[in-house]
C-alpha cells in the first residue's frame, strides 16, 4: 500500500461513507471498484477531518461518495464517458488518482443527505456551482457545503458541486493502483 494514503475509517473520523463506485449505484451501473475500503492522501485526510468538525458544529455530517480513485477506475470512467468537462482524461491524471481530491455531500444527523438540486454525478450545467436553475434551499446548502469545505482549506471544481480538491493537485504524483 502506498504511504502516503489513509484508509478513511469510521471508527476514528465521524462521516458517513457510500463508495458509488463499488457498488452499481453510479452512472456506469456496474461495480467498477475491486474494494469498498475508502483511501485519501495524508494530508487530504488531515483537511477532512477538519471539514468533518467544522460540519459537525453545524449539526451536520459529511457522507464521502468517492475519495482516492485507482487508476483503473479513472479509466473505466472515462471510457463511459469522455468528457473533460466532469471526467479527467487518464492520461492527464485525476486529483482523485492522486489521492487529494473527494466527493461528498452533507446529511444531518440521522444521515438523511441535504437536498443540493441534483445527485451525485449528474453530468450536465445543473451540477454546477452557481447554479441558479435549482430551488432556493439546494442553492443554500450547495453555499452551505462550500462553506464547510473552503474553510477546511479545499479548493473545489466549478462544474461538480460534490468535487472537492486540495490547491495546487497537480503537485502531488498519481498514485499507482493499491
Amino acid at each position: 500500500m502506498n504511504q502516503n494514503l489513509v484508509k478513511v475509517n469510521k471508527k476514528k473520523i465521524e462521516v458517513l461513507i457510500d463508495l458509488r463506485y463499488s457498488t452499481s449505484n453510479n452512472f456506469t451501473n456496474e461495480k467498477v471498484y475491486k474494494s469498498n475500503e475508502c483511501f485519501i492522501h495524508k494530508i487530504a485526510y488531515e483537511h477532512l477531518d477538519l471539514a468533518v468538525k467544522i460540519a459537525k458544529k453545524q449539526n451536520l455530517l459529511i457522507k464521502i461518495f468517492d475519495a482516492y480513485r485507482p487508476v483503473y477506475v479513472q479509466k473505466k470512467l472515462w471510457e463511459c464517458l469522455p468528457d473533460p468537462s466532469f471526467i479527467a482524461p487518464p492520461d492527464k491524471g485525476s486529483p482523485h488518482s492522486r489521492g487529494v481530491a473527494i466527493d461528498l455531500t452533507l446529511t444531518d444527523l440521522q444521515g438523511s443527505e441535504l437536498d443540493m438540486g441534483t445527485g451525485f454525478d449528474e453530468f450536465s450545467r445543473l451540477s454546477y456551482h452557481g447554479c441558479h436553475d435549482i430551488s432556493k434551499e439546494s442553492y443554500k446548502n450547495r453555499l452551505i457545503l462550500l462553506g464547510i469545505m473552503t474553510d477546511a482549506g479545499w479548493d473545489f471544481f466549478r462544474n461538480e458541486w460534490w468535487h472537492y480538491q486540495l490547491f495546487n493537485s497537480k503537485k502531488f504524483p498519481i498514485i499507482n493502483d493499491i
